[in-house]
């Protein structure tokens, strides 16, 4: 427990300490966001502020998840799995930003090579998983003692989810500190509903072995608290975005230890306010198109509709962040922990 109390503190530190080192480099090299002129009017004052900050805390997550890694399990370790996955999740969000910020083309990566990259990665994954004798095709289901065998049809469906959850995050990477407060939250709950199910065992989570479960808990830890130290630069008003490159990690870190749980369908609940960014996109590109130019709401992602509403950047941070932690509380109920 010291261990992973250290790792939280510690990743926390490093943070506070890197960033501000990191700053200068990023202005050198003039890594300047451009901002997109369809968002809200009050954003073109951001432009130019340090983006692909992101590196800093998936540098400081991946060093100290493995320099404060418990026991390895070989290629069915969930804690290598969790930073090989997000890493290359990264390189997409990376690849992305630099041709934005060095090539100057507003765009980044054409949605399509996108979309191959992550569908590769995606299913990667959820072939480990499905794999794995510790995870297998059962899923966990809400508020009940059994799980669901989605057999050959786990790794197509996993990697459309894995798809869909990674663009979500970066979605809501649109506020000064939304997505790193959100994901601070959501890494804590994940972390905490590992270290419980290491804790209590069960039915529900026969396989996996504690040790493993505990290098979930570490990962998730590590994430939470280099997220908390990115937040002292990048909320209201950011020194510094997490570009692509950030939110992509964060993405993909989500994904991963949901799927590693046999948790998917918990994001519904821990990782609601990224679905819900997705989700108002397509809504209102569905309505657009049917009514011919009507809209749902005021601009999507949801967010900007509540700033367009009147709701400070701030308040719409504390608004998503309270719905996270709430949510998150209600995943953790909803497991049945000693499920006989």
């Amino acid at each position: 427990m010291f261990r992973l109390s250290f790792a939280l503190l510690i990743s926390v530190a490093a943070m506070l300490l890197i960033t501000p080192k990191v700053l200068p480099v990023l202005h050198r090299l003039k890594f300047g966001q451009t901002i997109y002129h369809l968002g809200p009017e009050s954003h073109q004052a951001k432009q130019g502020t340090p983006t692909m900050g992101g590196l800093t805390f998936a540098a400081v997550t991946v060093v100290l998840a493995l320099l404060l890694h418990g026991a390895w399990f070989g290629i069915n370790d969930f804690g290598l799995a969790l930073i090989v996955f997000s890493l290359l999740n990264m390189g997409i969000g990376f690849v992305d930003d630099y041709i934005k910020v060095v090539k100057k083309r507003s765009l980044g990566l054409i949605w399509w090579q996108k979309v191959v990259g992550q569908v590769l990665f995606g299913g990667l994954f959820a072939w480990f998983c499905y794999q794995s004798p510790q995870i297998g095709s059962r899923i966990i289901i809400p508020f009940a003692t059994r799980t669901w065998d989605l057999g050959v049809w786990y790794v197509p469906l996993m990697t459309l989810m894995s798809m869909f959850m990674v663009n979500s995050a970066n979605l809501q990477d649109g506020l000064d500190g939304l997505l790193s407060s959100v994901a601070a939250t959501g890494s804590a709950a994940w972390a905490g509903i590992a270290l419980l199910a290491a804790l209590a065992g069960g039915t529900l989570f026969v396989g996996a072995e504690a040790g493993n479960l505990a290098n979930v808990t570490l990962f998730g830890l590590v994430l939470t608290g280099a997220c908390i130290g990115f937040l002292r630069f990048n909320a209201y008003p950011a020194k510094v975005f997490m570009g692509d490159t950030g939110s992509m990690f964060i993405g993909g870190a989500t994904v991963g230890m949901a799927m590693v749980l046999r948790l998917p369908i918990f994001m519904l609940l821990i990782s609601f306010t990224m679905v819900a960014s997705s989700a108002s996109v397509i809504l209102q590109r569905i309505y657009f198109k049917l009514t011919h130019g009507k809209r749902i709401f005021r601009m999507s992602p949801l967010h900007h509709h509540f700033e367009l509403g009147g709701m400070t950047e701030p308040q719409v941070v504390a608004l998503y962040t309270a719905v996270t932690a709430i949510l998150s509380v209600v995943a953790a109920l909803s497991i049945n922990w000693f499920a006989q």
